[in-house]
């Protein structure tokens, strides 16, 4: 078998899907790149045996087959040679010549029959959404998943389908994210739990545009297609918890600050916080707001103060500071309200200016304070 593609083109492409391959693999044929010529077409397929992606891109050949490449080596080398046409020609033992305008480089390949199947997509449920959609969904939930594997359900994002919308929603028991999207269409009602893996690897390989991507679901994988980028991934076999009863219904004291200001303040502050727990309290009263924090193992002290909007009784409460700084950084706008109660009840943090289409509410669990 031969054929011949473009070093920029395959590199560009295998780039989308490396990441599914883990470092240390129980099988050493998922260390390979499963490549398959038919039609002037070559497919290459990258799998970890949970995740499985897919890329498609046109070469010049006259035959067809199939192949496994050793995955690091390729990219290595294909890292390093300049734009040009690469010819790989193939031997009946699986061995492997890449010719380049001024070099000749040899690999030896695996047989393509012990590369595992991908799964089948049957009984699949579709719907189409637009690319951007998905990808700002991920980028402003992911940062809340659980490492817990203790808790298999909270360590994906769980996707929460209505005929009007669709909402995913990700928590680690100390911070929930609920984002919805209005603009979705799905045939029913229903749901399911996507791990965080194929989720990030689906965020570098989806375009942040308007391009429509087609999702199909069944009960054990999830299959997203992208013009010539597939990916199919195992579902979380476990039940997401009811996420509606934490969300507080009546949270009184709205709180206004700008969002970066806010942000950069608990950076400074949170220098001085005690490492395991990053607290700062948040002392509310008028239109001040103080951040303090202290670890009293070392001594270490900082407090700032800032301008607010602030509509309640005054408050002092205390949070995770990294915590809050992640969801600053997953919401748009200027400016974000902080909806509160008492210290001891959880706060919903909003965007105040809401893009068409998009709903996003965050939750985070406040600390006990030092007294």
């Amino acid at each position: 078998m031969k054929f011949i593609v473009s070093s920029s083109q395959l590199l560009k492409q295998l780039q989308h899907i490396a990441g599914v391959i883990n470092a240390n693999t129980v099988l050493p044929i998922l260390e390979d790149f499963l490549f398959e010529v038919e039609k002037n077409k070559l497919s290459v397929v990258a799998t970890d045996l949970e995740t499985v992606m897919r890329i498609q891109l046109d070469v010049e050949a006259k035959d067809s087959g199939k192949v496994c490449i050793p995955a690091k080596i390729l990219m290595d080398s294909l890292k390093n040679i300049a734009e040009q046409p690469l010819t790989f020609t193939i031997d009946k033992n699986f061995g492997i010549e890449i010719t380049s305008d001024n070099g000749k480089y040899k690999v030896m390949g695996e047989n393509p029959d012990n590369f595992p199947k991908e799964p089948a997509a049957d009984d699949t449920t579709t719907f189409t959404m637009p690319s951007t959609a998905l990808v700002t969904a991920i980028n402003k939930t992911l940062f809340a998943v659980s490492n817990d594997d203790l808790r298999p359900a909270m360590t994906g994002v769980y996707f929460e389908l209505n005929p009007n919308f669709i909402q995913f929603v990700a928590t680690d028991a100390h911070r929930l994210v609920r984002f919805k999207r209005t603009d979705v269409d799905c045939p029913k009602q229903d749901s399911f739990i996507v791990p965080r893996k194929p989720l990030n690897l689906l965020k570098s390989a989806l375009p942040d545009n308007e391009d429509e991507i087609s999702v199909n679901y069944n009960s054990n994988h999830l299959f997203v297609k992208h013009g010539t980028t597939q990916m199919s991934c195992r579902l979380i076999d476990a039940r997401f918890p009811d996420y509606k009863v934490v969300i507080p219904t009546d949270n009184p004291y709205k709180l206004v600050v700008n969002k970066a200001e806010f942000q950069q303040a608990l950076r400074r502050v949170s220098v001085f916080s005690n490492k395991s727990t990053n607290q700062v309290a948040l002392n509310i009263s008028g239109s001040e707001l103080q951040l303090a924090a202290q670890d009293i193992d070392f001594s270490f002290e900082g407090t700032e103060r800032m301008k607010c909007q602030y509509d309640g009784e005054d408050i002092t409460i205390a949070f995770n500071a990294r915590f809050l700084i992640e969801m600053l950084n997953a919401s748009d706008g200027d400016e974000v309200r902080i909806e509160l109660a008492t210290p001891t009840k959880a706060g919903i943090l909003k965007p105040t200016d809401v893009e068409k289409n998009e709903e996003l509410l965050m939750l985070v669990m406040p600390l006990m304070l030092n007294q």
